[in-house]
């Protein structure tokens, strides 16, 4: 059983990556992998997260870049109920990531519903994988909170990510809001507000 379920982005998260960091400084996460991170297909990956979600029980997603769009395909899914919340870091935008590596991966369009589970969507405003535009329109549509996180990159090793204890807060947020929402859930009614 893991509380964190990490989903990398293209190429995976290498060695130094702040999501390397996390699976070993939080031994309840763990990495949700695919068969070809140099290649990602959706309808591969897709299942897998859905089965670590089921055996899992219940979990929260803490996502990078094609990470990102693979939690926001969990709407309307049947194991979206299983996620606490998510976390997604530096959302790629998949024309932009088409145009920085073409044919390299295949995930259909743009997810767009709205996510049924409490999520933080983080960016920055020069991230070459998506605008701050998009970012603030893919917050709304996935009904997230957005954070940017100012001049930050892609969020990666590349621009400076190794461990990043910012994320472990964020997180920690994260937690403390769906904990909130639970139990005004399960008061009487009379004091639910």
């Amino acid at each position: 059983m893991s509380d964190v379920l990490i989903l990398p982005g293209l190429f995976g998260s290498g060695d130094g990556h702040w999501q390397q960091h996390w699976l070993q400084d939080q031994p309840d996460s763990r990495c949700v992998t695919q068969d070809d991170w140099d290649h990602p297909r959706l309808d591969r990956w897709l299942p897998r997260l859905e089965s670590a979600l089921e055996e899992a029980g219940e979990s929260y997603l803490v996502a990078h870049s094609l990470g990102c769009l693979l939690a926001a395909r969990l709407a309307g899914r049947s194991a979206a109920r299983r996620v606490k919340g998510a976390l997604l870091v530096a959302p790629c935008d998949l024309p932009a990531t088409e145009i920085l590596h073409p044919g390299q991966i295949s995930f259909g369009e743009m997810p767009v519903a709205s996510l049924p589970f409490p999520s933080i969507v983080v960016g920055s405003m020069n991230d070459a994988y998506m605008t701050v535009d998009r970012l603030a329109l893919f917050g709304r549509l996935w009904n997230a909170e957005t954070r940017n996180i100012g001049l930050a990159g892609h969020i990666n090793i590349a621009s400076g990510f190794g461990r990043w204890r910012n994320g472990y807060r964020l997180l920690d947020a994260l937690k403390i809001r769906t904990g909130a929402r639970k139990r005004i859930a399960s008061m009487p009614p009379a004091f639910a507000i």
